[in-house]
């Protein structure tokens, strides 16, 4: 690399995207550490790779596409995967794999063999290339800004970044999977959740939009309850110390002290005024728009009273001293009742209005806030980064469980 950077980085990724165990993340990382020392250029450096990548996908999809089918049709029923199987599996494929492509790269093992099923089950030229080129110069920005990013502390992160990429990955590759499954199943998953739920309350089998909520807000409840679980167990196993260090430097190497304005308005975000405002429109907003006035409006002060008083229970249960010796840091007391807040308030809007993009606004404008919340902590070294995520996980149960008891509470008085 150190001799000729631009040839060996563009070759391997291309030999790698064949199917050849060569170190892909490993070598864009230290291909970022030689940009930081000004020994390569930052953008010929991800042009080179994403060049290389998309040269290593484009030889396996045509691999993929002139030899594939003759051999899956010979062959493929004795791995499980013959003529209708995959003639599925093409379906499938052209509907989704567009989207696999993408989030393949992030995921060893799941990307040397992509470019090779596009082309074996036919996934469209045009479709395959803009997805998988996309992907390409994603997956090597990423990897080479990241290695820019920690610079002379290239040797100490490499692996910790590398480990977190590749479960954000996986974990985007699950989360897609379940939207897939979720858009196929979704008349049978509600027929079923509401079977269930039917037998505790007769009238649910006569509802009609407040399937959906409840659905969804079951299902995100039992994935943040489980999320929940894994991170306590993390904790209890001090297992946070990789991530705190990786995800604190990366913070403070960018943004620096010009960002302190900034900063401290993020913060305030979550400040007792701004919270106790929302709180009072939220309100006002049911007592315009609500149909049941009163139970939403006590669920309203519940969920607010009843957020500080979780998070203050929890944080004295697991008393963590944060950074700066701050005792009762975990899980952050901001971030939580920020999603808490700002999630039921949005909940409330969404409920009662039949706008689409006010409903995609209110999710993203809850998602920002949150996140500016908890990075203005980290940036003031007052809460770890770990700190401010079991804020979103542990606040995220709370609300998910006050929604689905609130729509069934609505049920049983209608």
């Amino acid at each position: 690399m150190d001799q000729f950077g631009y040839l060996v980085l563009g070759a391997a990724l291309m030999l790698e995207l064949l199917a050849l165990p060569l170190p892909g993340e490993v070598l864009m990382t230290y291909t970022g550490l030689l940009v930081f020392q000004q020994k390569l250029n930052w953008a010929l450096s991800i042009l080179t790779a994403g060049t290389g990548a998309s040269i290593g996908m484009t030889v396996s999809y045509g691999i993929g596409y002139k030899l594939g089918i003759p051999f899956f049709e010979k062959y493929g029923s004795r791995i499980h995967l013959g003529p209708d199987r995959l003639a599925a599996t093409s379906r499938w494929f052209e509907r989704y794999g567009n989207k696999v492509i993408i989030i393949a790269y992030f995921i060893p093992g799941i990307r040397h063999f992509t470019g090779y099923f596009s082309g074996i089950t036919r996934l469209r030229v045009r479709t395959y290339r803009l997805y998988a080129y996309t992907g390409a110069f994603i997956w090597t920005g990423t990897f080479i800004s990241l290695g820019k990013i920690v610079g002379p502390e290239w040797e100490q992160f490499h692996h910790s970044i590398t480990k977190y990429l590749l479960l954000a990955g996986i974990l985007a590759a699950l989360l897609l999977m379940a939207f897939y499954l979720f858009r196929k199943y979704k008349i049978k998953l509600n027929d079923r959740i509401v079977y269930w739920l039917s037998k505790a309350v007769k009238k649910f089998s006569s509802l009609g939009p407040a399937r959906f909520l409840i659905t969804a807000s079951f299902g995100l409840f039992l994935a943040l309850f489980m999320l929940m679980v894994g991170l306590v167990q993390d904790f209890l196993a001090n297992e946070f110390g990789d991530f705190d260090l990786v995800t604190s430097y990366v913070i403070h190497s960018q943004f620096d002290g010009n960002w302190k304005p900034w900063m401290n308005r993020f913060a305030d975000l979550a400040s007792s005024p701004v919270l106790l405002a929302l709180t009072v429109l939220s309100l006002l907003w049911v007592l315009y728009k609500g149909r049941d006035r009163m139970l939403e409006g006590s669920f309203l002060l519940f969920v607010y009273i009843g957020g500080e008083l979780w998070e203050e229970r929890l944080r004295l249960y697991f008393h963590r001293m944060g950074p700066e010796n701050i005792a009762n840091t975990f899980p952050s007391e901001q971030t939580l009742i920020t999603i808490v807040i700002f999630g039921f308030a949005a909940y409330l809007l969404i409920r009662h209005t039949g706008v689409a993009w006010v409903r995609t606004v209110s999710i993203i404008v809850v998602l920002a806030c949150s996140f500016l919340v908890g990075l203005s902590h980290v940036y003031f070294n007052l809460q770890y980064p770990s700190d401010a995520l079991a804020g979103y996980v542990f606040g995220g149960v709370w609300l998910s469980m006050n929604v689905l008891l609130l729509e069934l509470f609505r049920i049983m008085n209608s």
